[in-house]
């Protein structure tokens, strides 16, 4: 009897081990987040921008007014503050920051958003402190005809030195607009390129800056008549015939943009969009 009592004592310990095992080795299980991390990354004339946050859904609920409250710190997304970098100085809707990491908080209203740059990244929302505030921005936001289901910040309308950050969602788009301060920093470097020893020089993107920027458009000239001189080519005797056009030289405008053109059909066929954009151009200088 005391042996049946032993060995069914044994069988019953030796099942919570091998149990026990099993449940050692079944792999976790992950499940997807109810608001997936992102990370946008765009770089705008010389300046990288950075922007960290979670994506929330509307998942049928009333967004802005309802589950985000007009009028209330919100930490522009969801789980943990949103962060987002700039690697030289920038503007927001010509608030000037300087180059850092942040994290970025916002007030919505109705009629006008409220964007804080905020300099405690390690801080949540739940300890927001308003001094720790760098600056606040107000932002204008547009209504969209489509709701748009997960939050989402983008940056579009992308040139030079300028594009627009957008936080979107539900119905709404609050567009920020972000200016690079590129003329300042380049100049200096092209012209002292230009002006210094050697034949190898950037003389075509130096022109092309120097006419997209309203610069001086005789050193433009002089340096894409020295892109030419060492390969001449459709797009850059194009630059060449608006660069003639904006100083007033209609024939010389005219000559070069039919030179474009012939090089552009020999190059790419008659269906080049050199082609009409050479056309155009002599139409606007006749």
């Amino acid at each position: 009897m005391k042996s049946k009592t032993l060995c069914s004592s044994l069988g019953f310990v030796s099942g919570l081990v091998f149990a026990a095992g099993l449940f050692a080795q079944t792999p976790p299980i992950e499940f997807p987040s109810p608001s997936p991390a992102s990370t946008l990354k765009q770089h705008i004339g010389l300046t990288d921008i950075e922007i960290v946050y979670s994506r929330p859904g509307m998942k049928g609920r009333a967004i802005f007014g309802g589950l985000v409250p007009y009028g209330a710190v919100w930490r522009t997304g969801a789980n943990a503050s949103t962060k987002i970098s700039f690697s030289t100085r920038v503007k927001l809707n010509d608030t000037e920051v300087p180059a850092g990491k942040y994290a970025l908080y916002t007030i919505p209203d109705e009629k006008e958003w409220t964007v804080i740059i905020y300099k405690d990244t390690a801080a949540s929302i739940f300890n927001y402190n308003q001094t720790n505030d760098l600056m606040r921005i107000k932002a204008v936001p547009v209504k969209l005809a489509e709701p748009v289901e997960t939050f989402t910040i983008d940056i579009n309308d992308i040139r030079d030195d300028s594009a627009t950050l957008n936080l979107v969602w539900e119905k709404t788009r609050v567009p920020v607009k972000l200016a690079v301060d590129l003329v300042s920093t380049l100049v200096p470097q092209i012209e002292a390129v230009m002006a210094g020893p050697g034949d190898k020089k950037p003389y075509y993107p130096a022109a092309m800056f120097y006419f997209d920027h309203g610069l001086d458009l005789q050193k433009a000239s002089k340096w894409i008549d020295a892109a030419i001189a060492e390969r001449e080519t459709y797009y850059i005797v194009h630059l060449k015939a608006k660069i003639r056009a904006k100083l007033g030289d209609k024939e010389g405008a005219i000559a070069a943009a039919k030179r474009s053109t012939e090089l552009a059909i020999k190059a790419e066929g008659p269906k080049s969009g050199y082609v009409k954009m050479n056309e155009d151009l002599i139409s606007s200088v006749h």
